[in-house]
C-alpha cells in the first residue's frame, strides 16, 4: 500500500530561485505538450507517442536558442511534466468514455505562474538523496532543510515539491507501507454526518464540530478586504494576496489535523465504521453550502477508507437514499421525513422518544449489517404503565382536593394577568 508523507522544506532563497526555475521549465514543457496534442488533433493526425513528444519537446528544444534554459534544470523533471499531461488526457478521454469511474473530468488546461499550486517531481532517476543530517538532496538544487514531524517507515520511490498558494514548501513522499492489522476486540458503530454535531456515533457519543472557517471568517473578511483594495499587479497587492492565502491555509491545516485524529481515534478504538455515502456536491449547491465545506465530510470519509485499510479495520459505505432518519431504530417503523428543525421525536408506533441524530447513526449501522444496540438513541424514558391500585385517584382523597385547589388558585393567578 503507497501512502504520502508530507514535510514542511525551508529552501534557502538562492534555492527557491532555482525551485522556481524548475517550476518554470516543467509548466513550459506541459504545455508544450498540450499544444502539440492539440494541434495534431486538429489537423486530424495521429497523437505523438510519448517518445516522440520527449524527443520533440525536450531533447531536440534544449539545442535550440528558445528552449536552452530548459538545460539548467533536472530532466527528470522534464520528463515527469510530460507524464502529467499524457495522464491528463488519459483520465480525460477515459472519463468522457465511462472507463474511468467517478465524476466527470474535464479537459485538461494550459498551467501558468498564477496558480494556486506548483510541483515538481524526482523520481529515483534523479538521484536524489537523503543526508545523514537529515536534508533532502536534490539535483541542481542543492541540499534543502527538511523539518521531520515523524520516521518514514520505508525508502521513497519518489518525491514532489511542491509550493503552495501561501508560499510555502513541501516535499511530499511516496512510501511503501506493510498493513499492520489491529487484532483486540473492538466494537462496531456507526457514523451520522451533521453540521451541528461533526459525527454522532450509535453509542450515543456527539463530536461537535469545529467549524474552523466561521471561526476565522471575520479574519479573512478583512484580508479580503485589503486585497480588494490594492492596486492590480502591485507589490502591496502581492503581499496582500499572500495573507489571505495564509489565512484561508491556517484554516485548512486545522481542518485536517481535526479529520486526522478523529479518524486515527475511530479506527483504532473500532473493529468495523458504518456511514453514510452523502452527496457532498449536491448539498454544496444549497443555502448550506459554505458550512458543508467547512465540516469537510468527503476528505474525512476518504481518511476513514485508508486507514481502515491500513490497519485491517471494516468501513461500510451504504446508499445515500436510506431513510435513516425516518426510521424508529427499535421497532423498525418509518413515519416519513422530518423537518431539520425535529431534533426529537416520538415514534408513534412505540411511544419512544429518540433523538434524531442518535437514532440515524444506530440505523446507518444496522442498514450496513453492525451488530449495535440503540442504547443511546432513547433520550426520554419509555413511559410505563401504572398498576391498578396506583392508576389515579379517588372521590374524597385529600390529595385529589389539594390538587384542585392548587389548580384553581393558579388559573385565578394566570387570568389576573
Amino acid at each position: 500500500m503507497q501512502l504520502r508523507y508530507r514535510f514542511r522544506l525551508y529552501p534557502t532563497p538562492g534555492q527557491q530561485s532555482v525551485l522556481a526555475r524548475a517550476f518554470g521549465c516543467a509548466r513550459v514543457v506541459f504545455n508544450d505538450a498540450m499544444a502539440a496534442r492539440r494541434d495534431v488533433y486538429e489537423a486530424g493526425g495521429k497523437t505523438p507517442t510519448a517518445s516522440e513528444l520527449s524527443k520533440k519537446l525536450i531533447t531536440d528544444a534544449k539545442n535550440t536558442p528558445e528552449r536552452a534554459w530548459l538545460g539548467e534544470v533536472s530532466a527528470v523533471v522534464l520528463q515527469q511534466a510530460l507524464r502529467d499531461a499524457q495522464r491528463a488526457y488519459e483520465n480525460f478521454f477515459g472519463s468522457l468514455s465511462g472507463k474511468r469511474k467517478g465524476r466527470k473530468v474535464g479537459a485538461p488546461r494550459f498551467e501558468t505562474r498564477r496558480d494556486r499550486r506548483q510541483s515538481v517531481r524526482f523520481t529515483a532517476n534523479a538521484r536524489w538523496s537523503i543526508t545523514p543530517g537529515g536534508k533532502l538532496r536534490l539535483p541542481k538544487v542543492g541540499e534543502v532543510p527538511v523539518r521531520w514531524s515523524r520516521t518514514l517507515p520505508s525508502k521513497p520511490s519518489s518525491v514532489t515539491v511542491i509550493k503552495d498558494a501561501a508560499g510555502r514548501y513541501f516535499a511530499s513522499f511516496v512510501v511503501d507501507t506493510n498493513p499492520e492489522s489491529l487484532v483486540d476486540e473492538a466494537p462496531e458503530i456507526g457514523v451520522d454526518l451533521g453540521l451541528e454535531h461533526f459525527a454522532v456515533l450509535s453509542d450515543g457519543m456527539k463530536i461537535k464540530s469545529p467549524r474552523f472557517l466561521r471561526r476565522a471568517e471575520r479574519k479573512l473578511k478583512r484580508a479580503q478586504r485589503d486585497l480588494s483594495r490594492k492596486e492590480m499587479g502591485s507589490k502591496n497587492r502581492d503581499k496582500a494576496r499572500t495573507k489571505v492565502a495564509r489565512a484561508h491555509a491556517r484554516v485548512a491545516d486545522a481542518r485536517r489535523e481535526f479529520h486526522h485524529q478523529l479518524s486515527t481515534r475511530l479506527i483504532r478504538e473500532n473493529q468495523a465504521i458504518a456511514v453514510e455515502d452523502l452527496a457532498v456536491s449536491g448539498l454544496a449547491r444549497t443555502r448550506l453550502a459554505k458550512s458543508v465545506h467547512d465540516a469537510g465530510w468527503s476528505s474525512f470519509v476518504a481518511m476513514l477508507e485508508y486507514k481502515a485499510a491500513l490497519y485491517g479495520r471494516k468501513l461500510v459505505k451504504i446508499g445515500r437514499f436510506e431513510p435513516t432518519s425516518q426510521v424508529c431504530s427499535k421497532c423498525d417503523v418509518q413515519d416519513g421525513p422530518k423537518p431539520l428543525h425535529v431534533r426529537t421525536w416520538q415514534c408513534l408506533a412505540c411511544g419512544v422518544w429518540l433523538d434524531r441524530d442518535i437514532n440515524a447513526a444506530v440505523n446507518v449501522a444496522k442498514a450496513a449489517g453492525l451488530a449495535v444496540t440503540a442504547c443511546g438513541a432513547q433520550v426520554r424514558p419509555e413511559p410505563v404503565r401504572a398498576q391498578r391500585e396506583e392508576a389515579g385517584t379517588h372521590r374524597g382523597d385529600p390529595m385529589r382536593t389539594e390538587d384542585r385547589a392548587v389548580g384553581r388558585g393558579r388559573n385565578h393567578r394566570f387570568s389576573q394577568r
